[in-house]
């Protein structure tokens, strides 16, 4: 049984922004036994991937409960006893929590933004440019959310990516060949997470070329993070204010996770304590969907099967 929170089972896909494309082509975006339609090398947009989980889910044949929003698990014998916000419950021997995070954004804490009269919002709730015209915007981030959305807000407003550190760029196609079939080649998608952490430090932005000849140009400004907010702005480093009409954080999120609190599967941050997505406090409690799960490719549409049937084997073999 399958329980979405929303209207349909196509996740948080919908609330993303417009111009939102996959970096990974369809044949590498492809569920098994559920052909991707379109162009094998192109790169689907959000709806198109809206359509394609609405597809698969019919595809399926399964029991998917729409509306279901889980407000605690608890344990229940040998099993779970599951409360959702409608007040019923369910009952189960194992659980997989494959709630992602995008309902779980991260906006970091910098001095004097509760006195900022512009608009301070996450890039969860950014979607579309058309909005931020002629405004003095910031776009706070070094990741592959920051960089496209200060791109193309840099085409009707004034704005500047605004980062810690330097912003790491990987080619979007190698010799004529996509970066995913190289990555799948040399099977650096499997790497476990104790080799990636020491070989990438942070995820690094996928660029076909215009990202970086924008940066080089000028035609997207750069500028370290800033020290505080003022009321109608922001001090930067050196000191200088600058008046600003809106600030976007593109800061990443964390998962979201708040019904395992009872089973105590999380640890003080709100992390959940696991290997290779199986909970190492829960017995029957998996995993689907964080960050580095077994692979770099674990958060994914090309790498969430892989893991989906290793935690499946696991939780069954308990």
């Amino acid at each position: 049984m399958v329980l979405e929170a929303g209207p349909e089972p196509v996740g948080s896909w919908p609330r993303y922004y417009d111009s939102l494309r996959l970096f990974s082509p369809r044949r590498f975006s492809t569920f098994p036994g559920f052909p991707f339609l379109g162009p094998p090398d192109g790169y689907p947009s959000r709806d198109e991937v809206t359509e394609y989980l609405r597809g698969y889910a019919a595809w399926l044949e399964v029991d998917i409960r729409t509306n279901a929003r889980v407000l605690d698990i608890a344990a229940d014998g040998e099993g779970f006893a599951v409360e959702l916000a409608d007040a019923s419950n369910i009952t189960g021997d194992a659980v997989v929590a494959a709630t992602g995070s995008f309902e779980n954004p991260h906006l970091p804490k910098i001095p004097g933004n509760e006195k900022f009269v512009g608009e301070i919002l996450h890039v969860a709730d950014y979607r579309a440019p058309g909005a931020f015209a002629n405004q003095r915007v910031l776009v706070v981030g070094a990741g592959n959310s920051a960089i496209q959305i200060a791109y193309e807000l840099a085409q009707v407003s004034q704005v500047s990516l605004v980062v810690r550190d330097r912003i790491r760029f990987a080619s979007q196609q190698i010799g004529s060949r996509d970066l995913h079939w190289w990555l799948t080649r040399s099977r650096f998608d499997r790497l476990p997470p104790k080799v990636l952490n020491r070989i990438i430090k942070r995820n690094p932005v996928i660029d076909a070329g215009a990202f970086r000849a924008a940066l080089a140009t000028g035609a997207l400004d750069q500028q370290p993070m800033f020290r505080s907010f003022t009321s109608d702005g922001v001090t930067w480093a050196s000191g200088r204010e600058e008046k600003i009409d809106a600030v976007i954080f593109a800061t990443g999120y964390r998962p979201n996770l708040p019904y395992l609190d009872v089973l105590g599967a999380l640890d003080q941050a709100e992390m959940p304590r696991h290997r290779g997505g199986v909970s190492t406090r829960v017995p029957g409690l998996g995993f689907l969907g964080l960050e580095f799960q077994r692979s770099f490719a674990s958060n994914t549409l090309r790498g969430v099967h892989r893991d989906a049937t290793l935690v499946v084997t696991a939780l069954t073999n308990q």
